[in-house]
This record gives structure tokens, sequence and C-alpha cells, in this order.
């Protein structure tokens, strides 16, 4: 049940937002006509959804440890169908990261809080897109290389362990970032933490994705903070999530955006 919290912002994203008709800048016209505003579920992704319904209805029981303050998870032992019902990103949202990268040619993408993996497989889908996905929890991590052996043609690698520790030794070897999506930890320091590392290895065409940007105001401030950052000039809030680009040519602009 969503928190008060939660009603507030939605009160005010659901004023703020707009539409096409409103949008003056060409990039963000683009953006929301060919891409945001894309109905694409009748093209859907039929073996993905499967297995989302198969998680869902999972009784197995894994032991999660405590992820920390924040996390849309708490430690115990803990159904499959739960963690799927409360942590996966819905299949609008994750048709909308597919497309994301699709549109703007993404090769190399991050994803930081794998959970079960469903989210993953969307990210992975365009043909020649490598993922990289962090997950904190190892039995999750477990239940996510599972999701993975059932599409062997995604080219994902997961990378399981405490991601404070895991994701800058990545970096200090990784390419550079095309697409970034964050989802793991809930609490103003270390989502501007790991955001300030991905920044780093970010090019003018890239895209990084903050998911629960209003979730709690913990995270409603750190979507503030990351769209004042000195490498971002661009942003779009969509309520779910938050999208930064990183083009000078945009131009500091912000925009609040039906989805």
């Amino acid at each position: 049940m969503p928190t008060y919290f939660q009603l507030k912002t939605y009160l005010r994203y659901w004023l703020d937002a707009v539409g096409s008709h409103s949008l003056h800048s060409p990039f963000f016209y683009d953006l929301y006509t060919k891409v945001i505003n894309r109905d694409d579920r009748a093209a859907g992704f039929p073996p993905i959804e499967h297995w989302r319904t198969e998680l869902l209805s999972s009784k197995e029981e894994i032991e999660v440890q405590d992820p920390g303050s924040g996390s849309v998870l708490h430690g115990g032992l803990r159904q499959v169908c739960d963690i799927a019902r409360t942590s996966l990103s819905s299949p609008q949202f994750s048709r909308l990261y597919a497309r994301l990268i699709r549109y703007f040619g993404c090769k190399n993408a991050i994803e930081l809080g794998t959970s079960l993996g469903v989210n993953a497989l969307y990210l992975s889908a365009t043909t020649g897109t490598k993922l990289t996905t962090f997950e904190g929890v190892s039995s999750i991590a477990t239940i996510a290389r599972r999701t993975f052996t059932n599409f062997p043609s995604h080219d994902i690698t997961l990378v399981a362990g405490d991601i404070a520790k895991t994701l800058p030794g990545f970096l200090a070897v990784s390419p550079r970032i095309d697409f970034a999506f964050m989802d793991a930890n809930h609490r103003y320091t270390p989502t501007l933490q790991y955001a300030g590392w991905l920044f780093e290895k970010t090019h003018h065409k890239s895209i990084v994705v903050v998911d629960d940007i209003h979730y709690t105001d913990e995270m409603e401030q750190a979507w503030e903070a990351l769209k004042r950052h000195r490498l971002v000039y661009a942003s779009a809030d969509l309520y779910r999530c938050g999208l930064l680009f990183f083009d000078p040519s945009l131009d500091k602009q912000h925009v609040v955006l039906q989805a």
C-alpha cells in the first residue's frame, strides 16, 4: 500500500506532468513520442513475462540477508513470490528501458540491483547490448543466475557482493557506459555515491535511469541532487523513475512527463 509520502508526491507529479503538446524541446519531443509514449504491449516479451509468472508463483524459500536501511526488501526467510511481487520492475517500465536502449543504440549497460533477474533480461534484449548487473544479496543472486540460464542468448554478466566494493573495481577497468539502471540502495548517500562513480564513465550520449525517485523523502532528495550534478544537462521525471542525460547541448533542461 502506498505511503502518505508517496500519495502526496504522486499528486504533485500528476499536476506537473505534461505530454507531447507541451514539449518545445526537439530532444524531449522525440524522446516522448518515439520512446516513452509508444505502446508496444502487442509485441511484448512473452518468454520473459512467462518467467516472471513463474517467479510470482514460486513458493521456494530463501534466506535473505538484511540488505540494510532503505531497501524495499527485508531480511529473513522469504518466499521467492514475495520478493518478485515487491521488487521487480513492472512490465510497462521494463519495456520502456528496453526501448531506451534500442533507441539510443546502447551497447555497454550496467544495472545496480539485479533482484531476480527479470529486468536484466529486458535490458539485454537488444542484440549487441552487453549487460553487467550487480546484486548485493547472495541468495537473490543465485535465483537471478537461474533466470539467466533460461535465456542463454542474452549477454549478461552478474557480479554478486557488496556493490560499494564491487562497482569501483569494475568501473576502473570498464569502458565508457552507454546506459545505467540504478535500483540498488534507496538511501541518499549511497545513491549519490554510486551515481558519482557511474557518471565518471558516461559520455554525452549516455543515459542513467534512477528507479523509485519518489519512494521516500531520502530518495527524492537524492534525485534533486542528481539533477543538479555538474555532468547532468537534462532530466525527465516519470514518477516511477528518473532519466538523466549528459549532452551539454541540452542546456540544463528538466521535464516532468506523463508515463
